[in-house]
């Protein structure tokens, strides 16, 4: 299917994950905006960019009509933006709870609450939902971002079936870690209250993925792509994956 002159938002899209998936969308010749917090100036050439904090909904609405104005309806929806914070439970505090379910689940529903109507008065249109293989499975210490992913796979599933028979898809993509400054920092954090050495962390990380390694963003960009391009609704996808 050909994404040229379709116009798509993705969340978070200035670093990462999303950087990846807008880069090969505007590849594939689509219009794209990126929704970012604190994007990284630098990489963001490509794109229509517009602040937002998804923690701050009042922000949403003018954000998505800025990006309506610059790049025209909105057809794709990638929800990607999202933050991770590990503690045990007895020290997982309110506020991290609160800016974890704000940020990941909270977010997904309020940005694909601003499409829904266009898309399906078009009769057409793509929603992924970035989530994680910890929004299928449980995981010490990430009591609050297991929480917010398996939510936004619930929503998504929920929703796909709202959107039976109206041309519009919903999916996820559920990445297991991932080679992006998010990992990164995960690694640092682990090798100071641990001891181990950046290349056991490494190592450690790789055996609980599907398919022992880490992911890379890419892998990840052309899940994406795939659901866009695809008619099934309600899949969630893992990465990496045997035929990635």
């Amino acid at each position: 299917m050909s994404l040229s002159g379709k116009h798509a938002v993705v969340t978070g899209g200035a670093r990462g994950i999303g950087h990846a998936v807008a880069s090969l969308l505007v590849r594939e010749g689509a219009r794209v905006s990126i929704l970012s917090r604190s994007p990284a100036h630098e990489r963001t050439s490509p794109f229509f960019l517009v602040r937002a904090d998804l923690t701050d909904r009042e922000t949403i609405p003018p954000a998505f009509a800025a990006c309506r104005e610059a790049n025209g309806p909105i057809a794709v929806l990638v929800n990607n933006a999202g933050v991770a914070e590990s503690a045990p439970l007895v020290r997982t505090s309110d506020a991290l709870w609160d800016r974890t379910i704000a940020t990941n689940l909270t977010g997904t529903f309020l940005c694909t609450r601003q499409v829904i109507e266009e898309m399906i008065a078009a009769h057409w249109g793509r929603i992924v939902n970035i989530a994680s293989t910890a929004g299928l499975e449980g995981a010490p210490y990430i009591s609050a971002y297991c929480a917010s992913k398996h939510g936004v796979v619930g929503f998504t599933r929920a929703i796909a079936a709202e959107l039976t028979g109206t041309g519009v898809t919903a999916n996820a993509v559920c990445p297991g870690y991932t080679e992006t400054e998010m990992m990164q920092r995960a690694i640092e954090n682990i090798t100071t209250r641990t001891g181990r050495s950046e290349a056991s962390t490494r190592e450690l990380m790789a055996q609980g993925n599907p398919e022992g390694r880490i992911a890379t963003a890419g892998e990840v960009a052309q899940a994406v792509r795939a659901l866009i391009d695809g008619a099934q609704s309600g899949v969630a996808i893992v990465v990496p994956s045997a035929a990635s």
